[in-house]
């Protein structure tokens, strides 16, 4: 209902739409049904890419989510892939002492 109201009242690409894109695509993570998951998950990212400038936390928090859903699928060649280019915009974006690159570091050591 929410994704209906909103593409109706904005374009396309509206960060907004980013939000509820990646709402949904947790909700079909966490139900487990993981063929759906990327695919709201990706339309996220593609209009944050377009609103965020190329080192914003974000996108990484965006790779990180793509990556975990290929994690659970089993496909550990494409969760490194996204887990990589996560960690690469936060050591770009933050200080190296920073909580989220421990936890970058550890998503990948698990992969």
């Amino acid at each position: 209902m929410s994704l209906k109201i909103t593409r109706t009242t904005l374009p396309e690409d509206h960060p907004s739409l980013a939000n509820t894109y990646n709402n949904i695509g947790a909700v079909y993570n966490n139900m487990g049904d993981y063929s759906k998951a990327p695919e709201f998950y990706e339309k996220s990212h593609k209009i944050l890419e377009k609103a965020l400038p190329p080192n914003h936390p974000e996108l990484a928090t965006s790779y990180n989510n793509i990556g975990a859903v290929y994690y659970y699928m089993g496909d550990y060649s494409k969760t490194l892939e996204f887990y990589e280019k996560s960690h690469k915009i936060l050591e770009k974006a933050l200080p190296p002492n920073h909580p989220h690159l421990a936890t970058s570091y550890n998503n990948i050591g698990a992969v």
